[in-house]
């Protein structure tokens, strides 16, 4: 696998930092804050898309909202030859499914999964998950209270 090079300087971090805190600043607001013309960020900002350091725009949905509010993490033991990941991409499909992380250890994967209940979770491990070609095994772990949960990264000064 090839290292990338991201080459990014403090001005590429301060508006990474921004953009994070706030995913609907405007390149003007960021101009103004950093002291620079709103065409050269802008450009900076179509460049670290280009790059593929921002990935993505999104919103933050509260999941209880939108009645997903038991969250579980499950441990699935495949029977994947390391390297190969058709497990993980066929979990990737599965729409409760938020993160699947290919892991070492006993178990392939750790994934991330949002249900509305214990029953809905119950529902998709018997007819979604059992249907995965290639699942030996699950763990499933239930988050009773969750004290942090954030995307953000932390951006070098």
């Amino acid at each position: 696998m090839t290292k990338v090079e991201y080459n990014l300087d403090q001005v590429d971090y301060k508006i990474l930092r921004l953009m994070q805190d706030n995913g609907r600043i405007n390149n003007a607001d960021i101009a103004r804050e950093l002291g620079m013309a709103p065409s050269a960020i802008l450009e900076r900002v179509k460049k670290l898309e280009q790059k593929d350091v921002i990935l993505k725009y999104s919103a933050k949905i509260n999941p209880a909202a939108v009645d997903q509010k038991l969250l579980s993490f499950i441990f699935i033991k495949a029977n994947d030859i390391i390297g190969e990941q058709g497990v993980g991409l066929a979990l990737a499909e599965i729409p409760e499914v938020q993160e699947v992380h290919d892991i070492a250890g006993d178990d392939g994967y750790l994934i991330k999964v949002r249900t509305a209940d214990s029953t809905a979770l119950v529902d998709l491990m018997r007819n979604t998950l059992s249907k995965v070609e290639g699942i030996i095994s699950t763990r499933t772990t239930i988050v009773l209270q969750t004290v942090k949960e954030d995307q953000q990264v932390v951006i070098p000064e």
